[in-house]
């Protein structure tokens, strides 16, 4: 499996605090299946100040332990860019961690504040596609705004975002209303990947492999490799057999 979406390097975000934390987490990650994980701390100017220069030299370090200590994961990195307005400015000066290419635009795993969907979205959505930029919206099953109006994510879809459902909101790790609308979505085909955002061993641990199982029961396995392995590996360019 190709997992889009972790918290990973350590000491920059609210992830792995300490290099044995995210040493632990890579374990867990290939225990739960997952051959190639992208690390994407959160870029969330005024909390996470992140940089493509701090999130290399953090993704550097932790590759070089992941290597050193023989664990079967393959790494790179991105980052989970918060919603703002200085993101045209990032763009202009090259400062966007994309995750990799989707016919033919760049994909940014774009993240909208847990407590609603921002006034004037669609108008940056449209300025990123025109811009040649793929927006990818992580976790749109845990946003307020949809918990109370699910209506918002064909919404989402209808403005051309890809949308990625985290794998523990599908298991119920984040209460049942998330996993309903999770699992909604799953029957509605509204999924585009499901990746782990994964930010611990324990509180935040790698649900992939438990929700791919459930994925593969409740549609079938076809529909689960293209979640988790088909549609992940063409925008990472790896393993898409």
């Amino acid at each position: 499996m190709i997992d889009v979406h972790s918290h990973i390097i350590p000491g920059i975000d609210d992830g792995a605090r300490t290099m044995d934390m995210a040493l632990a987490m890579a374990r867990q990650t290939v225990d739960a299946g997952v051959t190639h994980l992208v690390c994407t701390p959160h870029i969330h100017w005024g909390h996470y100040d992140n940089t493509i220069d701090t999130i290399k030299a953090g993704f550097l370090g932790l590759r070089e332990e992941i290597i050193k200590n023989g664990i079967e994961l393959n790494i790179s990195f991105a980052g989970e860019v918060r919603v703002s307005e200085l993101i045209p400015g990032w763009m202009a000066e090259k400062q966007l961690p994309f995750l990799g290419q989707h016919n033919g635009k760049s994909v940014l795993l774009l993240e909208m504040p847990h407590s609603h969907i921002p006034a004037g979205f669609d108008n940056l959505l449209r300025w990123l596609q025109a811009s040649k930029v793929q927006p990818l919206i992580p976790h749109p099953e845990r946003n307020r705004d949809i918990l109370k109006r699910p209506e918002k994510i064909q919404w989402l879809r209808n403005q051309g975002c890809l949308l990625q459902v985290t794998a523990g909101a599908l298991t119920g790790r984040f209460g049942e209303q998330v996993r309903d609308v999770s699992l909604e979505m799953l029957a509605n085909r509204q999924i585009d990947l499901v990746a782990s955002d994964t930010h611990d061993t324990e509180r935040r641990p790698n649900d992939m492999g438990q929700a791919y199982v459930l994925v593969s029961e409740q549609v079938d396995q076809e529909y689960a490799d293209k979640l988790f392995k088909l549609t992940p590996g063409k925008i990472v360019g790896v393993y898409t057999a």
